[in-house]
């Protein structure tokens, strides 16, 4: 492990150093005192970890393709910008847009995320994108969403969840929302359902790796349901761009 002192260093020379030890060879890099410091991780391709000590900054693993990002503490917005693989295991809360226009890998929260997470979010063939909150969420949650999985656990109570405006423009995707979420939050673009047994087992596989990440226990799926959100069709604007 290559361990890398952030107090004090300027985004672009700590981008510079963690690209230099991974040149030289390093498959696991340790961030310590991190404040703010942008883009940590951004376009970074290969088997690597990096574990992050303090609050990262914005654009946290954008374009990211591969490595394991840990932050024990939280981070600010646009974590997982456009990623097309890896894995993100926040041990805090997370800001606005997590996983904006995100194509592949997953990112698991233990708190809450802000406004507008998983907007754009997109899927092909085998690349399905994940994110997992465990607390509660902002406004505008799954945003014009054309693929890929959001799960919100609702921690601890499994009430309000989330904010409104939930699956505006939703086209693609499906999201799985840990209680009930009353109509008047959700776009017109969304339908409410029960999952599946398939969606249960898959759901529980989740929550049990949920769990591992950050040594806690959740409910039961019975105990506190979840409410599946589906897109009602998968143009829902097609009309007014294009006539027929």
């Amino acid at each position: 492990m290559v361990t890398i002192d952030a107090r004090g260093v300027y985004y672009m020379q700590l981008n510079k150093r963690i690209r230099q030890a991974l040149r030289d060879g390093a498959e696991e890099i340790l961030l310590k005192n991190v404040n703010g410091q942008r883009y940590i991780a951004d376009a970074i391709r290969g088997n690597y970890k990096l574990t992050i000590q303090g609050i990262a900054g914005n654009d946290l693993a954008a374009y990211m393709d591969g490595p394991e990002v840990v932050v024990q503490g939280n981070t600010q917005d646009a974590v997982a910008n456009t990623m097309n693989g890896g894995s993100i295991i926040i041990h805090g809360d997370a800001g606005d847009t997590l996983g904006y226009a995100m194509r592949g890998g997953e990112v698991f929260v233990r708190g809450n995320v802000g406004y507008r997470v998983g907007i754009h979010m997109k899927e092909f063939r085998e690349q399905v994108p994940k994110i997992v909150v465990g607390g509660k969420t902002g406004d505008f949650l799954g945003e014009y969403m054309a693929g890929g999985i959001i799960v919100v656990l609702g921690m601890p109570d499994g009430q309000d969840s989330v904010g409104n405006y939930c699956g505006t423009g939703m086209h693609g995707g499906v999201m799985y929302i840990r209680g009930d979420v009353p109509d008047y939050k959700l776009g017109r673009e969304v339908q409410k359902s029960q999952p599946s047994q398939r969606e249960r087992e898959f759901l529980q596989e989740t929550q049990d790796r949920y769990s591992r990440y950050f040594q806690t226990n959740l409910p039961g799926l019975d105990e506190l349901p979840f409410t599946k959100l589906a897109p009602v069709g998968s143009r829902p604007y097609g009309n007014m761009y294009v006539k027929y």
